[in-house]
C-alpha cells in the first residue's frame, strides 16, 4: 500500500517539475514553507501506512492545515518584520528527517 503512496509522490514531483507554472519570487517564502509542511504530512502518512496506523482523515486534515498554518505564519512574520518562516522550516525539516529515518529503518528490517 505504501508503495502506491511513494509512487504518487514521485509522479507528482515529476509533473510539478514539467509544469510551466511559474510562481513569482515574492511568494517564494510562503510556498517553500507550505511545500515543506505538505512534505511533512506526506512522509508522516508514509510512516503511518508502514506502521499500519494510517488514517485518511488525519492525513488530509493535517496536510492542508499544516500547509495553511505554515504559510499564514510566514505571512504574519513578514508583516511584523520577523522571519518566522525560518522557524517553520526548521521544525518541518526536523520532522521530515525523523520520519525518513523511521521509514528507512522499517525498510531495512524487511
Amino acid at each position: 500500500m505504501w508503495v502506491y503512496a511513494l509512487l504518487g509522490v514521485l509522479i507528482g514531483v515529476i509533473i510539478g517539475l514539467k509544469s510551466p507554472l511559474v510562481i513569482p519570487a515574492i511568494y517564494a517564502k510562503y510556498m517553500s514553507v507550505a511545500i515543506l509542511a505538505a512534505l511533512d504530512s506526506v512522509f508522516g502518512g508514509l510512516r503511518g501506512a508502514m506502521e499500519e496506523s494510517f488514517d485518511n482523515q488525519v492525513f488530509i486534515t493535517g496536510f492542508f492545515s499544516n500547509a495553511l498554518l505554515a504559510a499564514l505564519l510566514a505571512y504574519l512574520g513578514d508583516r511584523l518584520g520577523v522571519e518566522l518562516y525560518m522557524a517553520a522550516i526548521v521544525a518541518f525539516g526536523v520532522r521530515i528527517f525523523q520520519n525518513l529515518a523511521i521509514i528507512r529503518r522499517y525498510l531495512l528490517k524487511k
